[in-house]
């Protein structure tokens, strides 16, 4: 009897224990290098450009850089010198208000520049401090800058009898001051010779930038 529990003790023993686990198999992991794993971890990351493409205009930025400014701009060219312009107009100091033509169409348009200084004559009074160049003598100058537009022998205006007739439309976008360029361009739009007025465009510029602008009349009598 006690051989007989002894041999169901065992089974039901054998019956509950857990399966053995399964044959040990020796697993071989590879482990990479640290070179390796940099690599890995920079496969797909972006890199910055190691080359970069040069245009022509950033190598001419960077000459310009270089060279010292006193030598980079070029001076305006010469058309007409003062003595030339002297030969055309009537007007002399105080009232000659044009120094220099750089570009010249008979007949047809005129650009021509004033170079405003300190020592103009209207600072002193226009304003002491702080000098601007009065509107009235912007647009005399563009008007002078017409008459030498004009006063050529393909239109046959009179030194004579040539006159500021009118005005119309003038704007001044920003004030001229002691130190600028004065750059105005005066076009014809009409003429009418029977009688002897020429309709103009005129705009001034310093920088680049319109400051002032407007339409003009001349009266251009025969000899």
């Amino acid at each position: 009897m006690a051989m007989a529990m002894a041999a169901s003790a065992i089974s039901n023993s054998l019956l509950s224990s857990p399966s053995p686990p399964p044959p040990y198999r020796p697993t071989f992991a590879w482990s990479p290098s640290r070179s390796q794993v940099n690599l890995r971890s920079t496969a797909f990351r972006s890199y910055p450009t190691l080359f970069t493409t040069r245009s022509s205009l950033d190598a001419a930025n960077d000459t310009k850089q270089d060279t010292p400014i006193e030598l980079r701009y070029a001076a305006f060219p010469t058309v007409m010198d003062i003595n030339q312009i002297r030969e055309i107009l009537p007007h002399r100091f105080p009232f000659l208000l044009v120094d220099r033509v750089i570009e010249h169409n008979p007949g047809v348009s005129a650009v021509a520049i004033k170079n405003v200084t300190i020592n103009d004559n209207f600072f002193p009074g226009h304003f002491p401090e702080r000098p601007i160049m009065p509107g009235v003598l912007m647009v005399e100058a563009m008007a002078q800058v017409g008459g030498l537009v004009m006063l050529q022998p393909e239109v046959g205006g009179s030194r004579e009898n040539f006159f500021f007739a009118g005005i119309d439309k003038v704007r001044f976008r920003k004030p001229v001051v002691a130190g600028d360029t004065l750059v105005m361009r005066m076009t014809l739009i009409k003429l009418q010779k029977r009688f002897g007025i020429a309709k103009m465009e005129g705009k001034a510029y310093v920088g680049g930038e319109v400051v002032c602008e407007g339409e003009f009349l001349m009266a251009t009598g025969s000899e």
